[in-house]
């Protein structure tokens, strides 16, 4: 994985833009219910979307409907919990479900280990399951063991995305590169050049993807990545992002 990167070519609004949310468009909070979003970013996202002719996806790990309250009244192309669920241009819903009964005897086994340790928070997003450990950060390694092994035991294709934070259980296969690979084969995005912007690990999928289609992948923040550009924060990406609107009236 490269450490060094460099800045971005200006942006074009004849590409296609994959964006993730915590991290890259707004900062990454204590919880992933006590984040905001300022009324600029909205603006920015309905402004960007419309310009490029709705070639504009937010690609995150958050559900759908979770994405869909943190925007309010702006609609576009979603892709949530790493690409499980998926709409698409025309409103469509896709999903990539995991098993019920191994999702529930994951939450079981769990249940014991989240009374135990008080700054653990399991989010149940729907299609995932993801244990965050911001607020005990010395059970990380205890976390990660844990999860692994309990992918490893229901036994039923899934597998642990790893994050800032956070260890995810999901099913195998489909990730944010899956998303992104699907979005380009359909209206407005066919044709364009892609372009991912991510800050964690869960998005070197989409940058992998990207850089195979000879686009842009853009790391946010500092540590080893595949992306071949960088920028240094949430503020520089809505900079970036920005400037291929200053010459539209």
């Amino acid at each position: 994985m490269s450490v060094n990167a460099f800045p971005p070519p200006l942006a074009q609004l004849d590409w296609a833009y994959f964006l993730d949310v915590d991290g890259t468009l707004i900062d990454i909070a204590d919880t992933p219910d006590s984040v905001t979003v300022d009324a600029s970013l909205l603006d920015l996202i309905a402004r960007l979307y419309r310009e490029c002719g709705g070639a504009l996806a937010l690609v995150s790990g958050r559900a759908i409907s979770d994405l869909e309250k943190l925007l309010s009244e702006v609609h576009l192309p979603l892709a949530g919990q790493h690409g499980l669920e998926r709409r698409d241009a025309a409103g469509r819903l896709w999903m990539h479900a995991a098993p019920p009964a191994a999702k529930c005897a994951i939450k079981e086994a769990l249940a014991p280990v989240l009374a135990q340790h008080s700054g653990l928070l399991l989010e149940d997003k729907g299609l995932t399951l993801a244990l965050h450990y911001r607020q005990a950060p010395q059970l990380a390694y205890y976390v990660q063991r844990l999860m692994k092994e309990l992918a490893d035991a229901a036994d039923a294709g899934l597998e642990v995305q790893h994050g800032k934070c956070v260890a995810e259980i999901k099913p195998s296969g489909i990730d944010k590169g899956t998303a992104v690979a699907e979005y380009l084969a359909e209206a407005p995005f066919i044709g364009r050049r892609a372009v991912f912007i991510g800050d964690d690990l869960n998005d070197e999928h989409g940058f992998a993807e990207v850089n195979r289609l000879e686009g842009l992948s853009i790391k946010v923040g500092k540590g080893p990545s595949c992306a071949r550009y960088r920028l240094p924060d949430v503020a520089a990406v809505r900079h970036w992002l920005g400037d291929a609107l200053k010459e539209v009236a």
